[in-house]
This record gives C-alpha cells, sequence and structure tokens, in this order.
C-alpha cells in the first residue's frame, strides 16, 4: 500500500511540478499588484523558436531549436540560443535578425522565407517518430501466427475499432482504399493530443494551422472522392423550384467549405481551451499568494491542485474522443460524398 501512494506521490509531482515552474513571472510584482496569468498562459500554448522546461527570466531551462533563414539567396541556419532570451540580434555578413515578442524579423527590413524548426514542428517530428516506432512494432510482431500481445494487443483493437465502426458503416462500398489514411488521422491526433498533456509539451492540435492543414487534406479528398450524385446535389439541388436555384446553390457550395471549417474549429478549440483551463487554475494559487500572502496560496493549493488532476482525466478523455470525432466526420463527409444513388 505505501509503495503505491510512493508512486501516487511522484506522479502528482511529475506533473505539476513543471507546471508551477513555467507559471511564474520574471518580473516581480509591486505592492499590491495581483498576479497576472495570462503571459504565462499565452506563451505556453503559442509556438516558439525554443522549447520551453521550466524556469523563468536567467532560471529558465530551454532546448535551443534550429532557425533556418533563405534571405538574399542564401541559407542562414543557426540556433535559437544566439538571442539570448530576444536580448541580442543575429548578425551574418549585411544581415542581421532579432526576435520581436517571439517573431523573427530582420533588422533591415530585408525580405526572407522562415523555415525554422519550431517548437511545434518538433513536436510533429517526434509524433511521426512515435508512430513509426508504434506500428512498425506491431507490424513485426502482427505476423506472427500466435494470439496479440503487449503492444500489439493494445493497438490492434484500435485499429479494428476505426476501421469496422467508424470508417465502414459511414462510407460503405468501397471503404478500404480511404482506411489507411484515416487510420493515419486518427493515430496522429490522437498521440499529438496525449503528447500535449505531458508537462512542457507542445500545444500542436491546439494549433489552428495544424488543425486547418488537416481539414484542408479531408476537404481535397472528400471533393476529389465527390461522384456525379454528390456534385448533382450540389449544383442541380433535387426537388428545388427553379426561382430558389440561385439561392440554394451558393448555400451548398458554402457547405463545401463550412464542414471541413467545422473540423478546424472544433479541434483547434477544445485541445486549447484544455491547456487553458489547466494553466488557469494552477495560476490561481499564484494569484492568492500575490493577493493574500502566503496563507492564501497554501489555502487555494489543494482545491486547485486536485481540480488540476481532474481535468488531466479529463483530457485524456477528450485526447481520445476528438481523434475518434474528427475521423468520424471525415469519414461521414467522405461517405455522403462517395454515395451511389438509389
Amino acid at each position: 500500500m505505501t509503495h503505491n501512494k510512493n508512486k501516487l506521490v511522484a506522479l502528482i509531482f511529475l506533473f505539476l511540478y513543471p507546471l508551477f515552474s513555467f507559471s511564474g513571472d520574471p518580473k516581480p510584482l509591486k505592492e499590491g499588484e495581483i498576479y497576472n496569468p495570462v503571459p504565462a498562459i499565452m506563451h505556453h500554448i503559442a509556438d516558439s523558436h525554443e522549447w520551453h522546461l521550466w524556469g523563468e527570466g536567467k532560471k529558465s531551462v530551454s532546448i535551443p531549436l534550429p532557425l533556418i533563414l533563405y534571405c538574399d539567396g542564401k541559407l542562414d541556419i543557426f540556433f535559437s540560443s544566439k538571442f539570448h532570451h530576444g536580448k541580442k540580434n543575429v548578425k551574418i555578413e549585411d544581415r542581421e535578425y532579432a526576435l520581436d515578442h517571439g517573431h523573427l524579423v530582420e533588422v533591415n527590413n530585408k525580405e526572407f522565407v522562415d523555415l525554422s524548426i519550431t517548437k511545434n514542428v518538433a513536436s510533429m517530428l517526434l509524433s511521426v517518430l512515435v508512430l513509426l516506432l508504434l506500428f512498425v512494432g506491431a507490424a513485426r510482431k502482427s505476423n506472427q501466427d500466435k494470439a496479440p500481445n503487449g503492444l500489439l494487443s493494445f493497438l490492434e483493437p484500435l485499429v479494428l475499432f476505426v476501421r469496422d465502426d467508424i470508417v465502414k458503416p459511414n462510407i460503405g462500398h468501397g471503404f478500404k482504399k480511404y482506411v489507411p489514411y484515416l487510420l493515419t488521422l486518427f493515430f496522429f491526433i490522437l498521440v499529438n493530443n496525449l503528447l500535449g498533456l505531458i508537462p512542457a509539451a507542445a500545444n500542436l492540435t491546439g494549433n489552428i494551422a495544424v488543425t486547418l492543414v488537416l481539414s484542408f487534406i479531408t476537404l481535397i479528398v472528400t471533393n476529389l472522392s465527390g461522384n456525379k450524385t454528390y456534385w448533382g446535389h450540389i449544383f442541380n439541388p433535387p426537388g428545388v423550384p427553379l426561382a430558389l436555384m440561385p439561392i440554394m446553390i451558393p448555400i451548398e457550395i458554402v457547405g463545401i467549405f463550412t464542414k471541413p471549417f467545422a473540423l478546424m474549429i472544433r479541434l483547434f478549440a477544445n485541445i486549447s481551451a484544455g491547456h487553458i483551463i489547466i494553466m488557469s487554475l494552477i495560476s490561481l494559487i499564484f494569484m492568492a499568494q500575490s493577493g493574500l500572502g502566503n496563507a492564501g496560496a497554501f489555502g487555494v493549493a489543494p482545491v486547485s491542485v486536485l481540480f488540476v488532476l481532474f481535468m488531466y482525466f479529463i483530457e485524456v478523455l477528450v485526447a481520445f474522443l476528438q481523434a475518434y470525432i474528427f475521423t468520424l466526420l471525415t469519414s461521414l463527409f467522405i461517405g455522403l460524398a462517395t454515395v451511389e444513388h438509389h
């Protein structure tokens, strides 16, 4: 029993210590000033050119990431550590770069193309590596003539669930050619949702640029798969009087884009909201400390920690749920575009 308690305490410490450490404000508060959690929260959910682990100011511990900039026909490559927290410009020949509130700028207003490996890009590459390790290992074990065990016993039910309960019922005939894409979509979203729950991790699926690309791919796949019945319902809606055609056709065309737009917003909003809520609950401790002193912080801390743990469990559920919903709706949209008219 004692051993289990120690494990629980260690798990709680593992998840909460980094959150406490990077929720602090680098500037000392003035007398009577209440701690403002907004900058720390926005910094946590935003992309950046370094992977911040914990601490603030001079005590900050970060992993520098490579900056790759194409300017004046030349490629400039260096690490973000050269900026020293944005206080120093980096000069390469006649090109000078600076960080302005986390965004790269060229001091002399020269045009450049930013190909840098940001925190979100690094997280996405990490998730791809995780997926490769998971499925290459599972594929090797699946060739053996025996019951699945270990990792395969966890992945196989998920793969069968996506294929038999999501893709097949919603697409119907010809569903097999869409299974690889939809399995990739499901596990990519799921793995990145779960990685985002690790303290100091990136908020990849909470980045609207990432959800935009995922939704855009769904838009392309859906409309390239559309048959004549699908396009006929858009440009010649059945049962609609001729007088209403000028109204209905634009509405149907707008509907082509609103469906993937809803996918984009749903995933982005749900994942970002979870991160913001957890950070806000942690920040209550610092707000109480700045307003009521240490006694206020110790009074708020137990309630805040309990709610954070509760939200973590909810976010694990949301990680699976959002991957399921995105894959389900994508399958449904493809199914509506490929269904044969009877």
